[in-house]
Parts: C-alpha cells; structure tokens; sequence
C-alpha cells in the first residue's frame, strides 16, 4: 500500500466513500492491512485497486455524495497534488540548470540491476564527473553503503509504504546531498516500474533499466516507462546463455512503444557495453552543462 501515490487515494477514497475510481495501475490488498493515510492523488489515467474482502463500515448517514461525485472528487484530489508534485519537479529542475547539474533518474524493477550499474558506473565516470546518488528504497540504508563503497557521496531515502520517490523527496535529498556544481546525480528509484513513470523528479532523463532474467515482453507490459524514458539499458548479459530472452525481440518492443528511445545492453559484472553507458551519461551531461550555461 503506497502512501506517496495514487494507491494511497484509493485506500482513503474508497475507505470514506466505498466507490471505485480512475487510476492506471492494479493493488490487490489482502486481508488485515491497516489504511490509514494522510494525502492522495493519481496518475490522470484509470487505476483500478483490488482490496480483496476488506470489511468497509459505511454509515448511510454521513451524507456520502453519489457514485459520480466520488469519481469527480477523487480526480480533483489526485490532479491536485500531481501538480503540486510537478511544481516541486520544476523548481528541481531550475536548480539543476543553475548549479549545472545533470540529474538522471533510473527506473527498474526489484533485481533489474540498478545498484551493480551504478557501482560499475562510478569509477568509470569518475575520472572527468564527480558523481552523487540519492538511494531510493522501502526501507534499509543497503543500497547507499554499497554505493559509497563504489567511491562517490550516497544519501538514502527511505519511503516506508510508498513504491516510488516523488520531487519533494528529492529536493529534500539534494540539500541533505549537496552535489557539487556541475556534477551528475544519479536517482536509483524504489524498484517499481508502475509509478515511478508517471512522476516528475526534475531529472535531465529517465533511464529504464531491465534485465535480461525478466522476460523480453516487459516494454508491453511496462509501457508507460518505456514511454517516457530516454535510455533503455538491458543488464545482466552475462546471464543471456542461461535464459531464453531473445534480446532483439524485447529491443523491438521497446521501439515499439517509444521508437525514439536509445537502447544499450550492458554486464556490470563483465563491463560488456559499459563503455558505451558511460559515453552516453558524459555526453547527455555535457549537453545540459552547456545548455546551462548559455541558457539565462
């Protein structure tokens, strides 16, 4: 149960007024979840919640509104704080072009790779970028110490409940972080390919990373992300002799869904393509700093 997205106005909306509602991702919540939430919104897309055999207590005599007034409300709440989340992603965004930051934001699920593409990733952007990373998990401070051992300044951002970061988060995160100007922040988002698309970090660009253990009709399945994403990077090569993911079908899929996006295939174990990851990073880097620097 998600309390930063539009899962978190489902459980609210549907606990005070019992009517299903617009949003554009599936919960199934089992029995003996305790839902108490303090904010909502949605993604502006159909979002359909499953909550199993809740007991709902609903009392006839609180002047409930109509089925249509539910959605209505519903919609207004969640439009309502998306934008607020937008207009933090902007203000994230005009600092980043002030201090000449280039912010990537990367999106996978639990175990696509994100970690080990960052720990290969650090030493070799090192050499010319000083490099940062906001850590995005449920809980633990793993990821970040991992991260730090790889040579480069970690914070970690624990969302309790919540299955992705939103910019508030995140420009809590760069004051704690402190990147240094004209540097590159990387943001590994909660392991979640749902959400994490549809919000506003104030990144220079999305990066969707998939493994190839994970089933090369993802980009279908997942399309949202593949939508918004620049990058597509396939990890974990060194495991295509043991699987049967054909890669240039997934690829195609991608390309399906967004026939603009640039795909790399990678194995942060090996280092196979990291060469051309890093190239891609520097180069989208050095595009915003200049951009930065001549836009007033």
């Amino acid at each position: 149960m998600c309390d930063r997205c539009g899962c978190d106005a489902a459980g609210e909306m549907i606990h005070e007024h019992s009517g299903p509602h617009a949003h554009d991702h599936s919960h199934g919540h089992g029995d003996g979840h305790d839902h108490a939430h303090g904010h909502s919104h949605a993604h502006g897309a159909q979002h359909g919640h499953d909550h199993g055999s809740f007991a709902h207590r609903h009392d006839v005599d609180r002047g409930q509104p109509e089925p249509s007034d539910r959605a209505g409300r519903t919609v207004r709440i969640e439009r309502d704080l998306l934008e607020k989340n937008n207009a933090v992603a902007k203000a994230n965004r005009e600092r980043a072009r002030a201090n000449r930051l280039s912010i990537f934001n990367l999106i996978g699920g639990p175990g696509a790779g994100k970690t080990a593409l960052l720990e290969a990733t650090i030493p070799r952007l090192g050499k010319r970028w000083e490099v940062s990373v906001l850590e995005g998990d449920q809980s633990t401070d793993n990821d970040a110490r991992r991260i730090k051992e790889a040579g480069c300044t970690a914070f970690q951002i624990n969302t309790g409940t919540g299955c992705h970061l939103d910019a508030t988060m995140v420009a809590n995160g760069l004051s704690e972080l402190r990147p240094r100007d004209g540097s590159i922040v990387f943001v590994e988002n909660v392991g979640n390919l749902v959400c994490p698309a549809l919000f506003d970090l104030g990144e220079r660009a999305k990066i969707v990373v998939m493994s190839v253990t994970e089933g090369e009709d993802k980009p279908l399945k997942y399309p949202h992300i593949f939508r918004a994403a620049e990058l597509f990077v396939l990890t974990k090569l060194d495991l295509q002799p043991l699987v049967a993911l054909d890669e240039e079908r997934c690829i195609g899929f991608a390309r399906q869904v967004n026939p603009k996006i640039r795909t790399l295939r990678v194995s942060s174990r090996t280092g196979q393509g990291m060469d051309d990851f890093v190239a891609w990073i520097g180069e989208t880097a050095a595009k915003a700093t200049v951009m930065s620097e001549t836009t007033p």
